[in-house]
């Protein structure tokens, strides 16, 4: 192929990708300049709070009882100032009112010092999960290791500070943080879900809590579970509904196994075991036991009897 046909080549091509019919919903035009929220600045969003909540194991490790409220000063300013920026970003992907980028500046700095209150709150209940963490599992030998070590407390903490953001109105942030922790962790939590105090997740790989999950205090899942929708409910269009509740309830002290699916807005009632790879799409009683059906033992067959290979 030669230079000019390549050129041309090319020229079509962008002519083609910049078709507006083919971009439908699939381009963001920043209005007054202002992108969408930047991952890596979420990123150190994330660590910041990480080194308020938890300062010490996150953040300046060289930290004493005398320098610690200097560092946790220098990291709050440093989250208000870049957290404002992106709720700036979220609030302008979702304008609808076509606020003013000054009147969007005001509506984030409100929101940031909302936010801001909140954390000795989340450090209370992020502690109550550390504890759960801890008397949950034998093989743990300390606060520290749990803080440090278990992809529960990583995926929760970024879980509740999406979830706070989420009240506070804020769009698309959320999102993107308990995505992160995704990730990181393996471990998938909307935002929107709420969850009581003493919450822990044993190891964590492949879990997945819904949008409209409520979940109560001390509860413990293990890895696999799904706290999932079992279908949606279609408009006269056959568009899905949103918004509404479709995903399951689960009071205090449940506990969960691996690999089990738990299906549509039904209740596990308070003290319900579910065992591991059980498929449950039925409200169930107070102190109930679900496990899968015991099966005959397999008849012991001698190469013998069927001829051998």
């Amino acid at each position: 192929m030669s230079p000019n046909e390549l050129n041309e080549q090319l020229k079509q091509t962008v002519g083609r990708l910049s078709e507006p019919d083919s971009m439908y919903g699939l381009f963001y035009e920043m209005g007054d300049g202002n992108p969408l929220p930047s991952a890596p600045a979420l990123a150190e969003i994330i660590d910041l709070c990480r080194a308020i909540l938890f300062p010490g194991f996150y953040g300046k490790s060289t930290l004493s009882s005398k320098t610690l409220p200097y560092h946790i000063g220098v990291n709050l300013d440093r989250l208000c100032h870049l957290l404002t920026q992106q709720v700036v970003a979220g609030l302008c992907s979702q304008n609808s009112e076509q606020m003013q980028t000054c009147q969007l500046t005001e509506k984030a700095q409100t929101i940031v010092a909302d936010f801001i209150t909140r954390l000795p709150e989340l450090r209370r209940i992020l502690a109550t999960d550390v504890e759960a963490a801890y008397n949950g599992d034998p093989a743990a030998e300390s606060y520290s290791e749990i803080i440090s070590c278990y992809p529960v407390i990583k995926a929760l903490t970024c879980y509740r500070i999406a979830h706070e953001l989420l009240l506070l109105g804020v769009p698309l942030i959320p999102r993107i943080i308990t995505e992160m922790a995704h990730s990181e962790t393996g471990i998938d939590i909307h935002p929107g879900a709420k969850i009581g105090h003493h919450f822990t997740i044993d190891h964590g790989t492949g879990v997945v809590i819904g949008a409209t999950c409520i979940i109560g205090n001390n509860v413990k899942l293990y890895q696999g579970v799904t706290l999932g929708a079992k279908s949606f409910t279609l408009d006269d269009d056959g568009n899905p509904i949103k918004g509404i509740p479709r995903h399951p309830i689960l009071e205090d002290d449940v506990i969960v196994y691996s690999n089990a699916t738990v299906l549509g807005r039904i209740t596990l009632a308070k003290g319900t075991v579910i065992g591991g790879n059980v498929w449950v799409t039925e409200s169930t009683k107070p102190g109930e036991q679900i496990v899968q059906a015991k099966k005959r033992k397999s008849q012991l067959v001698r190469p013998e009897d069927w001829g051998g290979l």
